[in-house]
């Protein structure tokens, strides 16, 4: 099998390569689990033993699974809604990696229940919260790591669509072309009001705040329970596209939400996070004009100072240094996690806007990690993992 890529997307994935890849996770937190177990105990802070994720099948999500369940020996139940191979085409990414978390869980005894399901409908949370009551959980961290297309209401079955597009104006970047390195410009004209709207109501907090709810309300949430949600703020370069478009509605929709959820959780001494995470590759990023240029450079710059992360580490650090470090959780004024604090930094944000000002077709390769998004891309979906045959059938 090889990558089959048509327009920046890449139409398939390699189940054993899938695989490979989760084990390669699993395999990192071997080293990586003393120091969570360490700063929690000096801490003096009770790691979960329940964890929650919904969206767990890849990216963050996964990762909060991966680190939840070989970081902390924590049961883990996760709801994903992805494609079901068939004689005709392979499954999606998500699928083979869930596949592979559950036999891995259950080879290291670890409790796992994986759940194919649409995690906007009610059906779903009822089926989560029996399978709690079924293994007699209560869920002391719940991971809201959804990031869909589509969200039907389930009050009104009302079907709304996410977009990435500007409000009130159109926005003009540059783009680059990951596979052959050309650089164009893109504009992305204006979303209406009703594309605004369906994308607070998809990527907003809406769903997050159903999801706690009725978990309280089935009395599966444990005391001292936490929940986390993941947004991104990113440059201020991007922020007409994304932190001033529909995108960045929906999300700050998402952290006004916490503030409600925090509030409903009072009397069981639980809390609501919304934690800002770094840029990083991901199955959409490829085709999010500016979004490719804009990683290639960070990557190359955080990549060169010694401090770049990928999904796992910045999970790892998300509950060693915030969640279950000793309290309070540091945050900005905001009341937000800020993972992208090394994004962020001073130095690294001057040196990638400089490379972002000076890139052209001629120095791409020197200024920019194209390879290195290249592989992140093709290994979330299997391809180019170290130690996989690609040449079996």
């Amino acid at each position: 099998m090889k990558p089959m890529i048509r327009n920046n997307i890449c139409m398939n994935c390699h189940p054993g390569g899938c695989a490979a890849f989760v084990r390669s996770w699993i395999g990192r937190m071997a080293e990586t689990a003393p120091s969570l177990a360490s700063a929690a105990i000096a801490a003096d802070r009770t790691p979960p033993k329940a964890v929650l994720v919904l969206g767990g099948s890849t990216g963050y999500g996964l990762a909060s699974r991966v680190a939840a369940a070989w970081g902390f020996g924590a049961s883990t139940v996760s709801v994903s809604f992805e494609r079901v191979p068939d004689e005709k085409r392979p499954g999606t990414p998500g699928w083979y990696d869930t596949e592979a978390f559950d036999r891995e869980a259950a080879a290291a005894g670890l409790v796992a229940r994986s759940f194919n399901a649409d995690a906007f409908a009610d059906s779903t949370r009822e089926t989560v919260i029996a399978c709690a009551k079924e293994l007699h959980l209560a869920f002391d961290l719940v991971v809201y790591s959804l990031a869909s297309p589509v969200r039907i209401d389930p009050k009104t079955g009302t079907m709304y669509r996410s977009v990435l597009k500007p409000l009130g104006k159109p926005y003009s970047g540059i783009n680059v072309d990951v596979w052959t390195g050309s650089l164009s410009t893109a504009t992305i004209e204006p979303a209406t009001p009703t594309e605004a709207e369906g994308t607070v109501k998809v990527m907003g907090g809406e769903d997050w705040r159903l999801w706690i709810d009725a978990l309280r309300d089935a009395s599966v949430l444990a005391k001292g329970a936490a929940t986390v949600a993941y947004s991104y703020i990113g440059p201020e370069h991007s922020w007409p596209l994304y932190r001033s478009g529909t995108i960045g509605a929906a999300k700050e929709h998402l952290e006004r939400t916490a503030a409600a959820i925090r509030a409903s959780l009072s009397p069981l001494g639980g809390s609501a996070w919304v934690s800002v995470n770094k840029a990083l590759v991901t199955r959409a990023s490829s085709v999010i004009p500016i979004i490719p240029l804009y990683v290639s450079a960070l990557y190359k710059v955080m990549k060169e100072r010694g401090v770049h992360e990928d999904c796992l580490d910045q999970i790892v650090r998300l509950y060693r240094d915030r969640l279950y470090a000793a309290p309070p959780v540091p945050t900005d004024a905001a009341g937000r996690i800020r993972l992208d604090d090394l994004e962020m930094r001073e130095d690294v944000q001057a040196e990638t806007t400089r490379r972002l000002r000076a890139v052209d077709a001629s120095n791409s390769g020197a200024l920019i990690d194209l390879d290195g998004f290249r592989a992140d891309f093709l290994q979330a979906h299997g391809f180019e993992v170290p130690g996989v045959d690609y040449s079996a059938d």
